[in-house]
């Protein structure tokens, strides 16, 4: 049985709510273990950050649950805000969704001959990167880069929910803690927010190489919220009768996009070794197949050339061989 396959008695006592991540790549400092790898990556030639920002304001917003009759806020703890994503519908209209659009000049996007642009597969695992191509021709000659202009348009849709805590004293004047939320509209995808922005990318030759650049844009989000006029007795009106809750609002979206141009590049990099997963669960079975390939390159594992009799009775090291027995346990 494997020493290192973790028991399947597990410590059902779990408290915490955040986890962290393993990994598998382990080192024990030693270089000697630390070798050389071969990568087909892609490499970032040109990058700029573009940050952009949209207020909505929102009146009139129901809350739930309902405080109950006679119920009053007398303090907003915090207010928490964030996007709204369906896990089981990823094409939900509700879901906050960021949609880039980019139109160059001083260069163009590579079509099929039917106006659609062609595609590649990014780090992402998703045809996410769009093919690029300008003439550069004069900034080849003095060995530098091709400056491309882009107009950026950023279209959002989508909802989010706002959470409050709020501090609700009851008709007997007992005070507790209550967590107020609402899924609020931001905008419906047929009248989307836009907002533009310029930029300006610099790309390589697309003569002297195997592949033409590519481009990739994404954008990520984030929300932030506040009482309209941070009053809790102009923002936030409680029926007397049923407690239902409305509150106004004012949204700001906070909306960070990048653009890159990437061209395919294989690296050497220092490895010390593949990474490898110990199991969860104890097995029956006595042994597992392997994932990943072993590397049996020359230069990871040289296979040692035979040595003749007369080489191992008198132990005579010829040229082109290496002896590494000796450093087995130096340290």
């Amino acid at each position: 049985m494997n020493p290192e396959i973790k028991s399947d008695v597990f410590d059902l006592g779990i408290t915490d709510r955040c986890c962290q991540g393993t990994t598998g790549c382990e080192w024990d400092g030693t270089l000697r273990r630390v070798r050389t790898e071969p990568i087909f990556v892609q490499k970032v030639y040109d990058a700029t950050l573009v940050n952009l920002q949209a207020l909505r304001t929102i009146t009139n917003q129901p809350f739930t649950p309902a405080l109950g009759p006679n119920a009053r806020i007398v303090r907003i703890a915090d207010i928490r805000c964030r996007k709204f994503f369906n896990p089981k519908n990823a094409l939900d209209p509700n879901n906050l969704v960021i949609d880039p659009d980019t139109v160059l000049s001083g260069g163009e996007i590579v079509k099929d001959g039917k106006g659609c642009p062609i595609t590649v597969v990014g780090p992402d695992g998703l045809k996410s990167e769009k093919i690029i191509f300008a003439d550069t021709s004069e900034c080849d000659e003095e060995g530098k880069g091709t400056p491309v202009f882009g107009t950026q348009t950023v279209k959002i849709s989508g909802n989010v929910v706002v959470e409050i805590d709020a501090v609700v004293s009851d008709n007997r004047n007992r005070r507790t803690t209550v967590t107020l939320t609402s899924n609020i509209p931001i905008a419906p995808k047929s009248n989307p927010i836009v907002m533009t922005s310029f930029f300006e990318l610099c790309i390589p030759s697309v003569f002297d190489s195997a592949f033409l650049p590519r481009f990739a844009e994404f954008c990520n989000s984030i929300c932030e919220t506040r009482l309209a006029t941070n009053s809790i007795s102009r923002d936030i009106t409680i029926d007397p009768i049923t407690g239902a809750v409305r509150a106004n609002l004012i949204i700001a979206l906070c909306i960070t996009c990048e653009k890159k141009v990437i061209v395919p590049v294989q690296l050497c990099v220092l490895s010390t070794g593949f990474p490898v997963l110990s199991p969860e669960v104890s097995p029956i079975c006595t042994t597992f197949p392997s994932l990943f390939p072993k590397q049996i390159d020359e230069s990871s594992n040289p296979c040692p050339r035979p040595r003749s009799l007369d080489e191992e009775e008198t132990g005579v090291i010829t040229a082109g061989e290496t002896y590494e027995d000796s450093f087995d346990n130096f340290e």
